[in-house]
């Protein structure tokens, strides 16, 4: 049972990590360093890798170990559209349901946000990102969205966005991108926050396809 729970451990914060990007495309994976860092045995960080291998967050090298798998063309826009179709569902399901904690909890997430930018703390700022998100699909009241949501394992776009100071540009714009989608959202405005996620989206998509072969 520790074992399972180790396992476990490892593969959340891994997934998470690989997610938001702070475990960049290509990174290799190192059983014994990663069993150091979360003070688990080998054999928990190779169960994890194993199920991260099966979701496709993973791939195994030409000449052995572990690597983040890397993103193509191709890739880049499936997951945009695939973030379109869940996001904007959720987004229609938000407006009709209109719980004002919903609003609350956005806001609370996009202070979260500025808060790291100013700070400088890139690696939170790119999970409030993941928060802010994963709260849009969580709020639309709908299990069966969010689970194939989560089951999708769906990176956002921050090949970018995870690289130091001179992309603080791109924080920037995605703090006020979200809040626009926000103030959409309040004025109950479907039309506008549809149009701002697709807007804010595509320059996700742009932004990475700069560096994919």
């Amino acid at each position: 049972m520790k074992q399972d729970s180790q396992a476990s451990k490892v593969y959340v914060e891994l997934r998470r990590k690989i997610l938001s990007n702070q475990l960049s495309a290509g990174s290799r994976l190192k059983e014994d360093a990663w069993a150091k860092k979360m003070e688990v045995s080998r054999i928990s960080v190779r169960e994890a890798l194993t199920r991260l291998l099966g979701e496709e967050l993973i791939v195994f090298g030409e000449k052995g170990g572990y690597f983040v798998k890397s993103l193509t063309a191709q890739d880049v826009k499936e997951i945009r559209q695939m973030r379109q179709i869940f996001e904007i569902g959720a987004l229609r399901l938000i407006l009709q349901n209109r719980d004002p904690q919903v609003i609350t909890k956005l806001e609370e997430i996009c202070d979260d946000f500025s808060t790291m930018i100013q700070r400088g703390y890139l690696g939170g700022a790119c999970e409030a990102d993941i928060k802010f998100h994963e709260t849009l699909i969580a709020s639309a009241g709908n299990e069966k969205l969010k689970m194939l949501y989560q089951v999708s394992n769906i990176p956002l776009f921050h090949q970018k966005l995870g690289q130091a100071q001179s992309h603080m540009d791109d924080y920037e714009l995605t703090d006020t991108e979200h809040r626009q989608i926000l103030e959409a959202i309040k004025a109950n405005d479907l039309d506008s926050a549809e149009a701002l996620l697709n807007k804010h989206l595509l320059r996700g998509e742009a932004a990475v396809l700069e560096g994919v072969d």
